[in-house]
């Protein structure tokens, strides 16, 4: 009974059905797989296809795939100690990476702080002297009001220097490393207001102070030039002359001789303005200049040696004689040029008196050719017949300026005329000796006599 129920309860064993669950199973297990390996597009065209329940459908998803993929292990999860030990890992990293830049940033700001430090204290630098120069061109000028102590106000002329032009020179010739950091160092130490136009010799082992202080007018570390102005020399020829020595440029000078206000009785007294004020006042001598300077220095030299030269016995003798400096200044330019010996240059100051106080012409070539420096010769008729102030020939009395700056030999002929009744001179052939005549038939007489070179 009990093996009957048991076989009623059972289903039924069709060999057919044993086999259709066979093949279920293996589609299912094939299936699974190809699951893991084909994409989730196909495995919705798969799961509609099965959704017929057709044999037919199920033995075309059993045909042979060629998929060859790889099957992924799963990986199971971290535990969060392992975690929290990454974690810790990760921000230790991170800190000493942070630490290491800090250091870096503080050993490179380091560096850059010492060598800044060398360069402003002028510290392991080889030893050597440059040479920088400062032209008048990087310097600008203003006037500026100021009280003095005593409550009055003065005008005054302030000079400042191209500070990027002094420290770009200066880095240059080797002697600041960074032209940038010394500007600054000038900025905040106001000194542009230190530096004067002139040529240095510096030395490498200056500090930054330490070159501020030597690139002043009256620094020993200017570079000097000696120079010899020779009597007879016009203002322009003293110019140039300076200016072939590197004093300063002609148009500086000119520039300078014409507005500069040069405080000497003197040249305030001149009867001319503009630069032919101060002819006759640079006074002949061999100076000392500073190379690169400002030309109205280097014409103060000059001007301040004539106002040592003409001492007051001179200027007591001008007053005795009713003259002014300027006149007699003038008298000595003629003698300058016109007398080339010692001996011949009182009676040529004789002559010239001796016309002027008769009321004639000085008749002297040399104050003609004043106008026409670059000719050479005696003046031609073009000339003798320009009525300027300088023609002598024409004009009674004396030029409005002198016409050269004469030496203390002429000042002193002009001072102290030879007595006589000298109107006439007359230089000998081939020689520079002057013949004197008092008469007009006398001198004509030689003149036609002998090559003409007379005044």
């Amino acid at each position: 009974m009990l093996d009957e129920r048991e076989q009623l309860n059972m289903p039924s064993q069709d060999p057919t059905r044993l086999n259709d669950t066979s093949e279920t199973q293996w589609d299912d297990l094939h299936n699974t797989r190809l699951m893991e390996a084909v994409p989730a597009e196909e495995l919705r065209q798969n799961n509609s296809q099965k959704s017929g329940s057709t044999r037919v459908s199920r033995r075309k998803v059993r045909e042979p795939v060629p998929i060859n993929v790889k099957q992924e292990k799963a990986i199971p999860p971290t535990p969060p100690s392992k975690v929290r030990r990454r974690e810790q890992r990760s921000g230790c990293l991170g800190g000493l990476m942070y630490f290491l830049f800090i250091l870096c940033l503080s050993i490179s700001l380091a560096f850059f702080a010492w060598m800044a430090a060398s360069d402003v204290m002028a510290l392991n630098k080889r030893n050597f002297t440059a040479t920088v120069s400062l032209p008048t061109s990087a310097f600008t000028s203003e006037t500026v009001t100021v009280e003095k102590e005593d409550g009055t106000i003065e005008e005054k002329t302030v000079t400042h220097a191209d500070l990027a032009y002094v420290s770009e020179a200066l880095h240059q010739a080797g002697l600041v490393h960074y032209s940038w950091l010394f500007e600054f160092f000038c900025r905040i130490s106001n000194a542009d207001v230190k530096f004067d136009p002139g040529e240095y010799e510096l030395k490498s082992s200056y500090d930054y102070r330490a070159l501020v202080q030597n690139m002043r007018e009256g620094a020993g570390t200017m570079v000097t030039v000696d120079v010899t102005i020779p009597e007879g020399f016009t203002m322009q020829d003293i110019f140039r002359r300076l200016e072939e020595n590197k004093v300063a440029s002609y148009d500086a000078f000119l520039k300078a001789a014409a507005e500069y206000n040069f405080k000497y009785d003197f040249v305030e007294a001149s009867s001319y303005a503009g630069a032919a004020r101060l002819e006759g006042y640079l006074f002949p001598d061999t100076y000392q200049f500073y190379v690169s300077m400002e030309a109205s220095s280097a014409i103060n030299k000059l001007l301040n040696n004539f106002y040592l030269m003409y001492n007051n016995h001179m200027i007591s003798q001008t007053e005795k004689m009713g003259l002014t400096v300027q006149d007699i200044v003038t008298i000595a330019s003629i003698i300058e040029k016109e007398a080339k010996l010692e001996e011949d240059r009182a009676y040529v100051a004789s002559v010239i008196y001796n016309r002027l106080v008769n009321g004639m012409s000085l008749g002297m070539d040399s104050t003609i050719l004043y106008l026409y420096q670059d000719h050479e010769g005696e003046p031609t008729a073009e000339m003798l017949a320009d009525n300027s102030p300088y023609n002598t020939h024409l004009n009674v009395g004396l030029p409005p300026t002198p016409i050269c700056n004469p030496g203390l030999a002429s000042i002193t002929a002009a001072l102290n005329p030879a007595e006589s009744n000298y109107y006439y001179f007359y230089a000998e052939p081939d020689s520079d000796k002057l013949i004197f005549f008092t008469s007009y038939e006398e001198f004509s007489y030689y003149a036609t006599t002998h090559p003409h070179n007379a005044a």
